[in-house]
């Protein structure tokens, strides 16, 4: 599949008698942003460890950038960035020196590699701290460093652990435009995170692993259609409009306090014009009418049994 950055087949990973992963199956398409869900121990550690060489599989095939990891590992590690969940800067030297230090370790002649830097510090907007040391920075701003240290090597794909855990909602929205402008230029995204919001904001598709075997795949939507829950609220202005919609919708659930009602339903214009025409037929109007469907979060506790909160620590 030529357009695939990422294909896995049948990964299988074990150590001694536990089973870490068990058949998994993906496929990551190229310029896209993919992210790996599970609880902690669900093994999405050792799978990007075994994506990113780290780690040899016991089972399967696994193909990054169009290379074998077991047979090719260096054309696959020339073809990808790691960044961890701690950003990796060297706090003693200064966000310069920390660049620097990539450049010196790739095969970039001192021209180009100054014209890098500079590019990339300008990038990240990180030109003003430049040269004052890493252990002066704020937790973003070390992430961003981090970040384009990995953008030296101009990776293809680019693997993400965590990139803004302990951040800021500022940091994390800034990171997120990065994240989006990396792959705008071509770049793929192998994000796995703990922040479920993070994944519905920039995941073009979804995974879901849970010891060791992957339940569930599909785009944030299609993952939430797999939820049941979805209604329709309505909100009334009087306690008296409450009662008579509460009488013609008798399978809703109402809200005394907020004057409101919950319907059952899919959220399809079908089904919202004969709610309302129901409504019509007796002269009842709703102050407010919003769809709600089930989130990521409702998503991770049906398939696997916990909540996002709980996966966390």
């Amino acid at each position: 599949m030529t357009s695939s950055a990422i294909a896995v087949r049948g990964l299988r990973k074990a150590y001694k008698d536990k089973v870490v992963l068990d058949g998994i199956d993906l496929d990551v398409q190229a310029g896209t942003i993919f992210s790996l869900l599970g609880p902690n121990g669900a093994g999405k550690t050792t799978t990007v460890n075994v994506l990113t060489t780290l780690v040899r599989a016991d089972g399967g095939s696994v193909r990054v950038a169009g290379h074998d990891v077991a047979t090719e590992a260096k054309a696959v590690r020339s073809a990808i960035g790691v960044t961890g969940q701690f950003a990796a800067v060297d706090e003693l030297l200064t966000g310069r020196e920390n660049l620097q230090l990539m450049v010196d370790l790739g095969d970039l002649r001192t021209k180009d590699g100054k014209q890098l830097i500079g590019q990339l510090l300008e990038r990240f907007e990180l030109t003003g701290s430049a040269d004052k040391p890493a252990s002066t920075y704020s937790g973003g701003m070390r992430r961003k460093l981090d970040l384009a240290m990995t953008l030296v090597g101009d990776p293809h794909i680019i693997f993400l652990d965590e990139p803004t855990t302990g951040l800021d909602p500022r940091s994390r929205r800034t990171m997120w435009s990065i994240i989006r402008d990396l792959v705008a230029g071509g770049t793929t995204i192998f994000l796995t995170t703990q922040y479920l919001e993070e994944a519905d904001q920039l995941a073009d598709r979804i995974a879901v692993l849970d010891q060791g075997r992957l339940v569930a795949q599909g785009t944030p939507d299609e993952l939430k259609r797999q939820i049941p829950g979805t209604h329709v609220r309505l909100r009334f202005a009087t306690v008296a409009e409450l009662d008579a919609a509460a009488r013609v919708l008798n399978d809703s659930t109402r809200d005394d306090e907020a004057l409101a009602l919950r319907v059952p339903g899919d959220g399809g214009t079908k089904s919202l014009r004969a709610l309302l025409d129901r409504l019509d037929e007796y002269a009842i109007s709703a102050e407010e009418l919003s769809v709600q469907t089930p989130d990521l979060d409702d998503v991770f506790l049906a398939l696997t049994g916990r909540t996002t909160e709980v996966a966390a620590k």
